[in-house]
């Protein structure tokens, strides 16, 4: 199998560290070579969290270039806007359609760009736009977004649903796994 490459975006504590976590367990209990590395950047401060996922037969570096990416999973809108060129030409952008103002909206020196997914699906980019914040907090938790998004993603692998419930009870503490399989299954089924 070709190596797949999937990048997960976000800002600071959206819980994509979570995510590509669950992500690589899933990969890598279906016999893949999996490689995934971290790039924090200000994520305390709500700055920008960038994560590579990459799996196939062999893989050999986890870092994933502009034009590469399968996916990009992206927790907020500007976001997605932001490294959208990292993804390959027939790739696909999974976005939460939440919008978290950065730090210079925030101060009032910039605004929040308008139309961005509309702008994006313009440029030619198949976007798969998706109120997880609503979907989260149907299943019982607005900090359920990344398990949403990760449901949603899910639509596009040929592995079982199973093996995906299978993956979020080896990651999440025992009290969440409820809430996070219901935060899936919202994500997948919608």
């Amino acid at each position: 199998m070709e190596t797949k490459n999937i990048m997960i975006v976000g800002v600071g504590g959206q819980g994509s560290l979570l995510a590509s976590k669950l992500l690589g367990r899933l990969l890598a209990d279906e016999g893949y070579d999996v490689k995934v590395s971290e790039v924090h950047g200000m994520s305390q401060r709500g700055g920008s969290v960038v994560t590579y996922v990459r799996f196939g037969d062999k893989v050999y570096s986890p870092v994933i270039d502009e034009g590469e990416a399968d996916f990009i999973v992206s927790f907020e809108k500007l976001e997605a806007a932001r490294y959208a060129k990292h993804l390959r030409k027939d790739g696909k952008i999974i976005v939460n359609t939440q919008q978290i103002d950065p730090m210079p909206v925030i101060i009032g020196k910039e605004e929040y760009p308008e139309n961005i997914l509309d702008e994006l699906t313009a440029k030619g980019v198949h976007v798969d736009a998706i109120d997880a914040l609503s979907l989260a907090c149907d299943a019982g938790s607005a900090k359920a977004c990344n398990i949403v998004l990760m449901g949603n993603l899910a639509r596009y692998f040929d592995i079982p649903y199973e093996k995906w419930e299978q993956a979020i009870e080896k990651c999440v503490k025992p009290n969440f796994i409820d809430i996070n399989k219901k935060a899936f299954s919202l994500g997948y089924n919608n």
